[in-house]
C-alpha cells in the first residue's frame, strides 16, 4: 500500500550500515586513509560528513569549503558550524580569483546579455522552470529572472542556445570545486566522498566531473526526505536540519525545485518511489492531494530526465573492448 510513510526508515540501523560499508571501501577497496568532501551546510554533504565521521572518526575526515562570488554567505557560516560541531578539520577556498580567470563569471554575463541587454555589475539573476508544469503538457522552457541594482525583478524566455551557455558557465563552479576536493584528497592520501541523494543522483541533478565525480556516494540510496530524517537521528544541529534545498550557483535566491525538479522534494521523493514501485497514478495522486493527470506528467518528466541525462552517469566510452586486468 502506498502512503507517506514508504520512506520511513530504522535510522540506526541505516546509519551503522552505511558506516561500516563507508569504512571498508575507503579501507579496503579504495585504499585510502580517510575522506575529503566539499561541505556547504546543505543537508546532504552535512549528513555524508557525519556519517563519515561514525565511520572512520573526526581525525581522518576532513571538509573543504569552497564559496565564490555568488555563494550566498550563509552557506559557508552553516559549513563552518558542521565542522565545528563534528570536530573535523577543514580549510576554506575562495574560488572566485580562480573563476574569473576561467572567465566563468564574463562568460554568463556575455550570455545573459543577449537576452537582458546591460545586465553587468550589481545585477543578479537565476533560471527557473515555468510554473505551470504539473498542468501543461508543453516542454519546459526556462526562464531567466533578472534583478537591476535598483532591486528590479523582470524575466525573459531562454532560447536554447543562451541556456546552454549560461549552464556551461556556471558548471565551471562544480569542476573546480572538485578539483580542490581532488587537490586536498590527493595531499592527505584520501578519497573523495560525493554527496548525491537519490532523487538528485536518479534524475541527474549534477554535472558530470564536477559534483557528480567522487570515489564514492554513501548516500545516494537515500531520498532526500530520509537524508533530513537521518539528520536528526544523528543529532546534527537544528539550523542544518532546517536549511532549504538550493543549488548555491547564481546570485539571485534559488530552490532546487525553481531550476530542475517539478515538484518541492517531499512531493517528488514519494513520486520517485511510487513510480518506481509500479504505483498506479490514481493511486498515488490522492496520498499527494494531486489529480491522476498531475502524476503523470511526474512520472513523465522522470523518465524523460532519465534518459536525457543517462550519459552524465557513463565512464570513458572506449572504441574497442580492453582487456581486464585482474585485481
Amino acid at each position: 500500500m502506498f502512503d507517506k510513510n514508504v520512506l520511513d526508515l530504522d535510522l540506526e540501523r541505516e546509519a551503522e550500515e552505511i558506516a561500516a560499508a563507508l569504512r571498508s571501501t575507503v579501507i579496503n577497496r579504495i585504499r585510502r586513509r580517510g575522506v575529503v568532501l566539499g561541505i556547504s551546510g546543505g543537508i546532504d554533504s552535512s549528513v555524508t560528513c557525519a556519517l563519515a565521521v561514525r565511520a572512520l572518526g573526526a581525525a581522518r575526515v576532513f571538509g573543504v569549503l569552497m564559496p565564490e562570488r555568488d555563494s550566498n554567505p550563509e552557506s559557508t557560516e552553516l559549513g563552518l558550524l558542521l565542522a565545528d560541531h563534528l570536530g573535523i578539520s577543514h580549510v576554506v577556498e575562495d574560488l572566485s580569483p580562480s573563476l574569473a580567470a576561467v572567465g566563468c563569471y564574463t562568460r554568463f554575463d556575455e550570455a545573459v546579455n543577449k537576452v537582458v541587454p546591460g545586465y553587468g555589475p550589481g545585477w543578479k539573476s537565476k533560471i527557473v522552470l515555468p510554473g505551470d508544469l504539473l498542468d501543461s503538457d508543453r516542454v519546459n522552457i526556462s526562464r531567466l529572472v533578472v534583478s537591476d541594482p535598483a532591486g528590479n525583478e523582470s524575466s525573459v524566455r531562454l532560447p536554447p542556445q543562451v541556456y546552454l551557455e549560461l549552464v556551461a558557465a556556471t558548471n565551471f563552479k562544480q569542476r573546480l570545486r572538485k578539483n580542490f576536493e581532488y587537490h586536498h584528497a590527493d595531499r592527505l592520501h584520501y578519497a573523495v566522498a560525493g554527496t548525491p541523494n537519490r532523487l538528485e543522483y536518479d534524475q541527474g541533478f549534477f554535472v558530470k566531473n564536477g559534483d557528480g565525480a567522487a570515489d564514492l556516494k554513501p548516500i545516494a540510496h537515500l531520498y532526500k526526505t530520509q537524508v533530513y530524517a537521518m539528520a536528526r537521528h544523528l543529532q546534527l544541529p537544528d539550523r542544518l536540519c532546517s536549511t532549504t534545498p538550493t543549488t548555491d550557483t547564481f546570485s539571485l535566491p534559488q530552490g532546487q525545485d525553481e531550476f530542475y525538479f517539478v515538484l518541492p522534494y517531499p512531493q517528488m521523493d514519494l513520486l520517485l518511489w511510487a513510480h518506481n514501485h509500479g504505483v498506479p497514478a490514481v493511486e498515488a495522486a490522492p496520498v499527494l492531494s494531486l489529480k491522476p493527470e498531475q502524476v503523470e506528467r511526474v512520472y513523465r518528466d522522470i523518465e524523460r530526465k532519465r534518459v536525457t541525462t543517462a550519459t552524465l552517469h557513463l565512464g570513458p566510452v572506449l572504441m574497442k573492448p580492453v582487456d581486464e586486468i585482474t585485481r
